[in-house]
């Protein structure tokens, strides 16, 4: 692919009368403006479309007045051809310039996935409201309320949706194919940033960035086009968000063991949550430290030894398999000792009629019958997904005044992903791992922080398979990497407790840039 050469300056300037005042509930008063920019002529694409709105919150304890920019940015080639559209919403402090107030850049996974969990579930100024306990969200109307855990008291935040997600889209005769995949995508996004801090006249501020799932994935890609390069952006904080990096973990194939060994902790805290453990432990947190050691120790030994695994050393193993699997010693002799997931969230409650989900273990489903291999859907992901879809959409258009005329994409608008990396010798996309990207940064940047946080019952990302790709060789040792836990799933922050925790140790490690 031709590489390609962004404009220095985004083209935003304002233009046309003010738009009708309209009231934001619970965040004063939102004023609309038209914002767009001359293209070259002969380019037959409009210009880019930016709407501002003003409001009031309060976050962290404190009252903030803010600018709400919802828009449009082109990514454009070396004779100023815009190439590609990328939507962001960025929630900027109103008052005197700081020039020490950070500046945020999040996303979320998919990778065809838009930033609307993030923004509406976490860290942005208004949040739906999902059932705490893992039950199913219903339809609408859904609970919308100020977000007071949101982190503008202590940083701008701007959301952002790659190409293909989201309001965000290739333009004209563009391939969006140019910009799906992992190297593809990270340079699109680091163009994006750059592009921002030109407008915004930020240069100089402190830096983070962060993602979910496989935003995690972007965020390494990320680090590695802004500090990788001659024309660095140092960044101050990496924020991982159940995190995937090292996908070998994910590679359901035949002789690789590593899964089973990274699976088996988040296996153990689900059958703690579910009471399938005999002399359960008081806290997931203990039963998940004993899952950890019979991992790493006794059961990747088992696993490695295939074929000379003696019958002696497969019956001392089984007994132990089932307690931290909950699932019994002739299910896993049946399944060789090796459970895949699929398998796990059909079996653990088979005998309740339930299969579990994925993103979240808490969750629990009906399926259309019980003798299965694998559930017919997961149930925390149809658990949220219309009330963030319909909190979005009522937030961006209705307050925040943007509403293309184009169907927003939560999830699924990317195909054909490429996978590989520039260095990715003989193992190629079946051996990615872009954690070595954060080992390199941390090396080369001694102020460079990584906040990682991880949900015990996250089966799409287990916290061991995190631990493990962040304690390699080449990582320093030095306690710039922060762990945080807690007791939900992927999306840690639809349990009421765990955003709480996960906002007030983010906004910890923030202030201790």
């Amino acid at each position: 692919m031709k590489k390609l050469v962004i404009a220095a300056v985004s083209a935003l300037l304002l233009a046309g009368p003010a738009m009708a005042q309209a009231q934001s509930s619970g965040q004063g008063e939102a004023r609309s403006e038209g914002s767009a920019a001359r293209e070259r002529p002969g380019h037959n694409i409009p210009p880019p479309v930016v709407s501002t709105t003003r409001h009031t919150g309060v976050f962290g304890g404190q009252r903030i007045a803010y600018r709400a920019i919802a828009g449009e940015t082109y990514l454009k080639d070396k004779d100023g051809k815009p190439l590609a559209a990328i939507t962001s919403y960025s929630y900027i402090k109103e008052g005197p310039t700081d020039p020490n107030r950070p500046v945020t850049f999040l996303w979320n996974g998919g990778p065809g996935s838009g930033s609307l969990w993030l923004q509406m579930g976490a860290f942005g100024p208004k949040r739906v409201v999902v059932p705490s306990d893992a039950r199913d969200d219903g339809a609408a109307p859904f609970p919308m309320i100020d977000n007071t855990e949101s982190l503008l008291d202590v940083t701008d935040i701007v959301f952002i949706d790659p190409v293909g997600t989201g309001f965000s889209r290739a333009l004209g005769d563009t391939d969006p194919a140019k910009y799906w995949g992992v190297t593809q995508d990270a340079k699109s996004m680091a163009d994006f940033i750059r592009l921002w801090l030109n407008e915004h006249g930020r240069w100089n501020a402190p830096k983070f960035i962060g993602g979910e799932s496989y935003g995690t994935t972007r965020s390494a890609a990320v680090i590695n086009e802004l500090e990788g390069t001659y024309t660095d952006v140092s960044i101050n904080g990496i924020l991982l968000i159940s995190s995937i990096l090292d996908f070998s973990q994910a590679a359901n194939v035949q002789g690789n063991e590593l899964g089973f060994v990274t699976n088996l902790p988040s296996y153990a805290a689900t059958a703690w949550y579910h009471n399938k453990v005999p002399n359960r432990p008081a806290t997931v947190e203990a039963f998940a430290a004993e899952a950890r050691a019979f991992a790493i120790g006794p059961y990747a030994s088992a696993l490695l030894k295939g074929n000379d695994l003696t019958t002696q050393e497969r019956a001392a193993i089984l007994p132990q398999l089932a307690r931290y699997t909950g699932i019994s010693e002739t299910y896993l002799e049946q399944v060789n000792l090796r459970l895949s997931p699929s398998r796990f969230y059909k079996e653990l409650l088979r005998d309740r009629g339930l299969s579990v989900g994925r993103l979240d273990t808490r969750y629990t489903g009906v399926d259309y019958d019980n003798g299965g291999e694998r559930p017919d859907n997961d149930p925390s992901f149809y658990g949220i997904d219309g009330a963030y879809t319909a909190a979005m959409n009522s937030w961006v258009r209705e307050t925040l005044k943007y509403s293309p005329d184009v169907v927003y994409s939560s999830i699924g608008g990317t195909r054909s992903w490429d996978w590989t990396l520039p260095s990715a010798g003989r193992g190629g996309a079946e051996y990615l791992n872009v954690a070595p990207y954060i080992g390199k940064a941390l090396r080369e940047n001694s102020a460079l922080r990584v906040f990682v946080g991880q949900g015990y019952y996250d089966m799409a990302t287990p916290f061991f398979g995190a631990e493990y790709s962040l304690n390699r060789p080449g990582f320093p040792t030095d306690g710039r990497i922060e762990w945080h836990y807690y007791e939900s799933g992927h999306m840690m922050y639809v349990r009421e407790d765990d955003l709480r925790k996960l906002s007030n140790d983010i906004r910890t490690f923030i202030r201790n840039r």
